[in-house]
């Protein structure tokens, strides 16, 4: 897995195989960093259209992963593309290189501090930038578990959804980005930090890619 951002655009690709050892082969890598050098040149829109992208001999990207897999003899694909777009980008790769984000702000910021906000979606596994942007089955489930407890554990009827509500805050408070306690000043939050910075300054979307099992 490997990610790279080159101004207003952040890209990560992975490419699969079986075994570490076709993982670590320099051809194997070198073939991964052209994905991802292709990806960030001609920054197509879907995982389709950057394996149909060529490389400078005129041949795409899927006629080369085909290539590598007559080579070594093992499955391969890529498994991974994922991009986004702002006024500045940021990349991370966890060490082990199989987790990485991709960050985007709505204005230019110092890397350091885009860094630690990357550094955070990694280490918080937010599941949206705002409340407003959480998937409604998300929410309604979150609601329905917290009523189900609330029942199980003798709450009156009429007060479930009142008390599913305060569960959802407590909720967003955990699982949305600019909600979140800053993992390096849990005396902030995330949206306090970055408007430590510049008081218009706030992310527009991530992205968080992992080959493990969360």
């Amino acid at each position: 897995m490997l990610a790279k951002e080159e101004g207003g655009f952040a890209a990560v690709v992975a490419l699969k195989c079986e075994t570490d050892f076709v993982a670590k082969n320099g051809d194997f890598v070198a073939l991964t960093e052209s994905i991802l050098k292709t990806a960030l040149d001609k920054k197509p829109a879907s995982l389709e259209e950057l394996l149909a992208a060529t490389f400078a001999d005129g041949r795409s990207i899927q006629e080369h992963i085909t290539d590598r897999i007559g080579v070594t003899g093992e499955k391969m694909e890529l498994g991974f593309y994922e991009f986004v777009k702002g006024a500045s980008t940021i990349s991370y790769i966890h060490p082990g290189n199989k987790l990485a984000t991709i960050v985007a702000f709505n204005l230019p910021l110092e890397r350091q501090v885009a860094r630690d906000v990357a550094m955070q979606v990694a280490a918080m596994n937010p599941v949206a930038v705002r409340p407003d942007e959480v998937e409604k089955k998300t929410i309604d489930q979150e609601l329905e578990i917290a009523r189900d407890k609330a029942r199980q554990s003798g709450k009156p009827e009429n007060l479930l959804d009142r008390i599913a509500e305060g569960a959802l805050q407590k909720f967003y408070k955990d699982f949305t980005l600019l909600q979140q306690e800053f993992v390096k000043d849990n005396k902030v939050t995330i949206e306090q930090y970055l408007k430590k910075q510049n008081k218009d300054l706030t992310v527009t979307s991530f992205k968080r890619i992992t080959l493990n099992v969360d």
